[in-house]
């Protein structure tokens, strides 16, 4: 009798065991024969190199030039540790998302899967309570993507052309449409968006990370011109400090490009680990978000302004320079983000095209290329209402998908020694809701900024990157 109790409860033991060893769970992946890497298919696979320069480029978005109001926000101290934390928390969402689709990978044998269809299949394996939403869950996340990224798109074709008319603006000595400028960039960016695949576009993301380099460097020379000492400024604000959060989460966010860039990944094994791509690329873009912050606040204080550019001398051609520099590198920048666009919708019709795929393809990125200059021209003022939806979605879809993605993937597996992987969740998804709260909170106050005052310009949105 002993012994029949013993078995019954020994599948229940096994299935919800709670600390289970490192090397046990790595010897369950490793039974099969099955590689998803070697199995994994790439006409025009990136190398480490090309991914690093993609990550970069998504990551150091116009989000980075709001870093020295961050730091007010927050205190010139407080903001060096807010920044690191932040960072943490953002690259270890998207380090979980990879490593549960690894995990996925084995266990479903399929070599390569998009951040939606981890989620689906994540939970189609999970727990019985959960199966169910695993449609809802892709669909969330394709929506969300699209949404956000195809406004992203919308908003860049906007942001540049901003810089070009006060550039021209300043040199001709009259006013030049706007909207007329948004038109112009029709052409390039449907050019743009033909280039077939991301092992081609990353030479465009290098010329994109050399302009914004530049960009950048100009701006730190006028930020350590006359620095005043740093006991001028506040070394921590608290009453602010979630404004700071609300920024600098959505200037750092990127997570979605990290699956397409880990599916074209010739060696997808080095994006993880301590020094894969994704921790030198996030190491990176972290310091120089800290320095940028810094300085800018050290140098400006109060008067620090919502883009640090507007602090910048307008009438020297340095400070015009920064201006044509980062409208060059955000119009580069056009086809990282609308890759996430084209992916979603591409993959959701290509099985019904099968007669001339490759013209229906470029005829897609046409036509998605066009809705949103479209969109542009229609509302230039888009900036601060996709501010709300970046932070509507990015907290969501950044912070916490990743966080239940995690909690129903190792469901069968266990939490950890004392369920510190349940823990660790439980502080990422208050930060997500943070994230979500607050930054939609200054997203209206934006809006409610540009409709209050119609002779300010609109905001350009922390979400943003």
């Amino acid at each position: 009798m002993a012994k029949m109790n013993e078995s019954l409860n020994e599948p229940m033991e096994l299935r919800y065991k709670i600390q289970p060893r490192k090397d046990a769970e790595q010897a369950a992946l490793n039974q099969t024969d099955y590689d998803p890497f070697a199995d994994r298919q790439n006409e025009h696979p990136t190398t480490d190199s090309e991914t690093l320069t993609h990550l970069l480029k998504a990551s150091l978005g116009t989000g980075i030039l709001s870093m020295p109001i961050a730091f007010m926000y927050s205190g010139i101290i407080m903001g060096i540790f807010a920044t690191i934390v932040t960072a943490f928390i953002c690259t270890h969402c998207s380090y979980i998302l990879v490593k549960c689709g690894h995990k996925l990978y084995y266990k479903t044998r399929r070599s390569q899967m998009s951040f939606a269809e981890i989620a689906e299949v994540s939970f189609q394996n999970g727990p019985k309570w959960c199966r169910g939403f695993a449609p809802v869950a892709k669909f969330s996340i394709l929506f969300g993507l699209f949404l956000t990224y195809f406004g992203t798109c919308s908003v860049y074709t906007v942001i540049v052309a901003k810089n070009f008319e006060q550039v021209l603006n300043h040199w001709t000595g009259t006013e030049v449409s706007l909207r007329m400028l948004i038109s112009c960039l029709l052409i390039p960016l449907i050019l743009l968006s033909w280039i077939p695949n991301l092992k081609y576009l990353a030479p465009v993301s290098m010329i994109a990370n050399v302009f914004m380099g530049l960009g950048l460097g100009i701006t730190f020379y006028y930020l350590v011109q006359d620095l005043p000492s740093i006991e001028t400024r506040n070394y921590f604000q608290m009453s602010t400090l979630p404004a700071f959060f609300s920024i600098t989460i959505f200037a750092m966010e990127a997570i979605g490009v990290v699956m397409p860039l880990e599916n074209n990944m010739e060696n997808p094994r080095h994006f993880l680990g301590i020094c894969g791509v994704l921790s030198q690329g996030m190491s990176g873009v972290t310091l120089i978000y800290m320095f940028l912050g810094f300085l800018g606040y050290l140098r400006y204080g109060e008067g620090t302004e919502e883009s640090i550019t507007l602090n910048l001398p307008v009438h020297e051609w340095p400070a015009q320079a920064v201006k044509v520099l980062i409208a060059l590198a955000v119009f580069c920048t056009f086809g990282l983000q609308f890759y996430v666009c084209l992916e979603i919708v591409w993959d959701s019709i290509k099985e019904k095209c099968t007669k001339r795929p490759i013209l229906v393809n470029y005829v897609l990125r046409t036509v998605l290329v066009t809705a949103a200059v479209v969109l542009a021209v229609s509302v230039p003022t888009i900036a601060p209402f996709m501010g709300l939806i970046g932070a509507f979605c990015f907290s969501i879809l950044g912070l916490i998908f990743p966080v239940f993605i995690e909690m129903v993937t190792h469901w069968d597996t266990g939490f950890g020694a004392y369920n510190w992987i349940v823990w660790k969740n439980i502080v990422i998804f208050l930060c997500g809701i943070a994230a979500l709260v607050f930054g939609s909170n200054s997203a209206i106050a934006d809006i409610m900024k540009l409709y209050s005052d119609d002779t300010s310009a609109a905001p350009v949105a922390g979400g943003i990157s």
